[in-house]
């Protein structure tokens, strides 16, 4: 017997409404592995490899497809929100900014969490997801993140790492001035973890994320990229690991601070400009 890569016989992953079916076929179109194909009775899976993506149901006009693991009954129909016109959604893209002065006000978890539920709609890649979140919200365990991370960089420093030599004064400053300049006084980090081995983890958190960044803004929130939390991360640098408290047999795979903004801007700031090659 055939198996499908969730388990399970690929033959019944699709349940068809005959007397709905109208037969046009975009189901198998749009199917990005070729599973769906187009027989006398209407679509019919002929392949195994279907990455659960949902375009099926997502785009039959009839609803008449359901799909084992990605159910018809939990798909929301787009016909109730609107898109945005081009000039907002411009604005609201241009408007978000990397936060580095927060308030001290804690954010509530059911903000988080409604947060972190869009950023697993993020698109992966070929459907793989495999993302877990670690939100740190303690500020003792967030102080020791920032020791941990400052602790790796003067070991880079010490070994004379080239590309650290640049930043050797956020240890500087956090020793005479106690300015933490790695997590910026944030009330909460959010630490995507992914298994050890999983190659597409680093990119999967960078869209993760992305979507964290954007929906943030709209929430009144601010962000900013933890690189250098990620980095001694990557590094395997344990002291951290042990300070974000990641799970024996995971690996970091994107970090991120929250909070609320402590100040607002009024402007939207330029760019470079815009640098285009054509290749006809």
């Amino acid at each position: 017997m055939i198996k499908n890569n969730f388990g399970g016989d690929f033959m019944e992953l699709l349940k068809i409404d005959h007397e709905r079916c109208i037969k046009c076929g975009l189901c198998a179109e749009v199917c990005p592995n070729g599973v769906i194909g187009m027989g006398a009775e209407g679509p019919q899976t002929v392949s195994p490899t279907c990455i659960v993506c949902g375009h099926c149901t997502a785009i039959c006009p009839t609803a008449a497809l359901d799909h084992e693991k990605a159910p018809l009954e939990k798909q929301v129909p787009l016909d109730k929100y609107p898109v945005l016109e081009p000039e907002t959604a411009a604005a609201f893209l241009r408007s978000r900014r990397s936060i580095r002065q927060y308030k001290k006000e804690k954010i509530a978890r059911e903000t988080v969490l409604k947060l972190l539920d869009i950023a697993r709609f993020a698109p992966t890649g070929c459907n793989s997801q495999g993302l877990s979140y670690i939100v740190i919200e303690n500020d003792e365990k967030l102080k020791r993140i920032t020791e941990a991370t400052i602790e790796w960089l003067e070991k880079q420093l010490a070994d004379n790492v080239e590309w650290v030599k640049p930043f050797a004064g956020l240890a500087e400053v956090y020793h005479k001035q106690n300015i933490d300049g790695i997590l910026r006084d944030a009330p909460s980090i959010i630490v995507a973890i992914a298994p050890q081995g999983f190659s597409m983890a680093h990119d999967n958190a960078r869209f993760s994320l992305e979507y964290v960044e954007l929906y943030a803004t709209s929430m009144g929130l601010g962000t900013c990229w933890a690189g250098f939390v990620e980095i001694a991360a990557g590094a395997q640098y344990t002291p951290l690991l042990e300070a974000l408290q990641v799970p024996e047999g995971f690996a970091v795979a994107g970090t991120m601070m929250l909070g609320y903004p402590k100040h607002t801007y009024k402007r939207l700031v330029d760019r470079q400009p815009l640098n285009v090659t054509w290749v006809e």
